[in-house]
């Protein structure tokens, strides 16, 4: 992705890259964010290699035929794990360079897995009798495994993963209810290391089976210019209106998110392009970086791809991912359309214009160049409606992709664009990888002690069997875990240990999940460690706090949603268009829109401070979607409405001398 942008050449007429180039933000961009080496020479030769082979080895096993299960996720963690000490540094002191201790914990990761795969059936018929060797190698694993996650995604998962195993070996000492049998430790690690409960679990399988393939999806994707295709057909379709640029985030980022799934890689892609427009029509940076923060997060909640919780998610709980899909896409509908309305009363309340003709790309030359790449996402959706698996529905994506950039010269795939999508696919996959191994091991703690029914037995009784206090205090778990934690991590945690509890309160099963995943999602939002919106702050020059602060206030509407299908699970369609149902989403659209309302300050004139509060109120009122409720809301709304055209008339009549 980042080689495509650092290959885009600016065109005649367009003024996204007049403030500064691409490479400028992204370096900027990098000094916040960017954890990666800056390999050249045989070093970075070495690293392409291997990326390159881990990719080709999951196309294949795809294509023809995977090896055992534990097998194929050994040699995917361990092509991982190798990477990863490739690519990330221990530290600042050797980010130039591979250090001699990075090669050693390369090549341990490749032989933990390599153990496995060599003694698989030997390992098999002595489970429950682990051998002095297998507590050795599974020692090892988890360490490497531990380290190669701090180096890719930070401290907090490891740290979290490891009070987790501390509570598998200590927690029998525990008083009360969350005390547990003792276990030894050749008993935890050969849990962890030997058995689908721990590192292998079912986060891993997920990631070494379609997840992966849907990376390179979106890598060969982005290498024919479907990054490009998608920003360039937004701004021609809503540059020309009022903040036509903030708009156009808000439309680009949705099509990125369907194919990443990722909101850093959703900030990246387009707010190098969209944030510098934002700020040349009149938006402060602040708000323009919000925007772009906001915008990208909501990737992760929009179907078809939804990110690697979305397939963790469908295995955890049984549902087939294309009705998972179902059931998310109208919650993600009213995010975008929330966030759509604040930029536009936004652009209202300071008077900005859209883009000139001149400034933004022709409509018909953007749909020619773009159309044909805009065919493989919709082949995503049609393959999973048709009941193809995830995994070949991803396969054929990418077939579709290749072929669809044969049609036109500027989109076709060469080999040297074939190789960069692999070597960039695999690249960004890493993280991910190590995060999951390490939630596995979180995983595996909750499933050898049964932590997770007591959580939630614990979570039950604290809310007094209080349906909302359960939601209340699931929510801000989520977000506390979430900051600085990758979203498939949480969500696995939260998964084996809260969503239990809320489903026996009543809330349906794909509600309760979709509940959690929300959250996770919008940690990336929420200050103080709003990830996103600091990335967002670097390309836009702005406060990163103010910046924080714009993109929480935007995406406000996602901590509200997930209380509204979690009591009233009609919006997921669970029960498919029922009257209940259109009642539910027609009062839910309309609270939205007041909500938006009262958050931005603005209707059809500034709002003063009785207006605020009363559709305010009078959104909190429809959040409960019910006939009197929708009927008290409908009734206040409609009142400020009115009061509002009845100031806008009075203000513009000529004073009386």
């Amino acid at each position: 992705m980042l080689r495509f942008l650092r290959k885009t050449e600016p065109r005649q007429g367009d003024e996204r890259h007049r403030e500064q180039t691409a490479e400028e933000r992204l370096k900027r961009m990098g000094e916040v964010m960017e954890k990666e080496r800056a390999l050249n020479g045989p070093a970075a030769r070495l690293a392409a290699l291997v990326a390159i082979a881990f990719s080709l080895y999951q196309l294949s096993s795809v294509a023809y035929k995977m090896l055992p299960a534990m097998q194929h996720r050994a040699i995917h963690v361990s092509f991982a794990l190798a990477l990863a000490f490739l690519l990330y540094p221990a530290s600042k002191k050797t980010r130039g360079f591979i250090s001699p201790a990075d090669v050693v914990f390369a090549l341990l990761g490749v032989a933990v897995g390599a153990y496995i795969v060599v003694d698989y059936h030997n390992i098999i018929y002595r489970i429950g009798a682990p051998t002095t060797m297998d507590v050795v190698m599974g020692a090892i694993a988890i360490a490497v495994m531990m380290e190669a996650c701090r180096r890719s995604m930070g401290p907090a998962l490891v740290l979290v993963a490891g009070v987790f195993m501390a509570y598998a070996l200590f927690g029998h000492f525990l008083p009360g209810p969350l005390s547990h049998k003792a276990y030894s430790l050749s008993r935890v690690i050969e849990h962890m290391y030997l058995t689908s409960e721990g590192i292998y679990g079912v986060a891993i399988y997920v990631t070494a089976t379609f997840v992966f393939t849907f990376f390179l999806f979106g890598s060969f994707l982005n290498q024919s210019g479907g990054a490009r295709a998608f920003i360039d057909i937004a701004f021609a379709i809503a540059g020309r209106f009022r903040g036509g640029p903030a708009k156009a985030a808000v439309v680009a980022s949705g099509l990125m998110g369907m194919i990443s799934g990722s909101s850093f890689a959703n900030v990246v892609g387009t707010g190098t392009f969209t944030i510098p427009l934002m700020k040349k029509v009149g938006y402060r940076p602040e708000f323009a970086g919000g925007v772009e923060a906001a915008a990208s997060s909501g990737g992760q909640i929009m179907p078809p791809v939804m990110g690697a919780a979305a397939f963790i998610m469908a295995e955890m709980t049984g549902i087939k991912y294309k009705d998972i899909v179902i059931y998310a896409a109208i919650p993600a509908i009213l995010y975008y359309l929330a966030v759509f309305m604040m930029v536009d009363l936004e652009a209202a309340r300071t008077n900005l214009r859209g883009l000139k003709p001149h400034e933004m790309p022709d409509l018909r030359q953007a749909l020619s160049r773009g159309f044909l790449l805009l065919v493989p996402p919709a082949g995503i959706v049609y393959f999973l409606m048709a009941g193809y698996t995830e995994i070949k529905a991803s396969y054929y994506a990418i077939i579709l992709v290749i072929l669809v950039s044969m049609l036109r010269r500027d989109t076709r795939l060469d080999w040297k664009k074939a190789l960069a999508a692999l070597e960039s696919a695999a690249k960004g996959a890493v993280s991910l990888v190590a995060a999951c191994a390490v939630a596995g091991l979180i995983v595996g703690t909750v499933t050898l002690t049964g932590l997770g029914l007591k959580f939630a037995d614990l979570v039950v009784a604290v809310s007094g069997n209080n349906l909302y206090l359960a939601l209340f205090m699931t929510m801000v778990a989520s977000i506390v875990m979430g900051m600085g934690m990758p979203t498939a991590a949480l969500y696995i945690i939260l998964a084996a240990m809260v969503a239990p509890a809320l489903e026996r309160l009543g809330v349906p099963v794909v509600a309760a999940h979709l509940f959690i995943f929300y959250y996770g999602c919008f940690a990336a939002v929420t200050p103080p460690v709003a990830l996103s919106s600091y990335v967002a702050a670097a390309i836009a020059r702005a406060d990163p706090f103010r910046t924080a602060f714009a993109g929480w206030k935007l995406a406000s509407s996602a901590f509200i949603m997930p209380f509204i299908f979690a009591v009233y699970p009609e919006m997921l369609l669970l029960n498919g268009w029922t009257a209940n149902t259109m009642l539910v989403l027609g009062l839910t659209v309309l609270a939205v829109v007041a909500a938006s309302a009262g958050l931005e300050g603005y209707l059809l004139l500034p709002m003063t401070i009785p207006e605020r509060a009363a559709i305010l109120g009078a959104a909190l009122v429809l959040m409960r979607p019910s006939l009197l409720t929708g009927l008290v809301g409908v009734l206040v709304s409609a009142g400020v409405v009115a009061w509002q055209v009845r100031r806008a008339r009075r203000q513009s009549q000529p004073a009386c001398l």
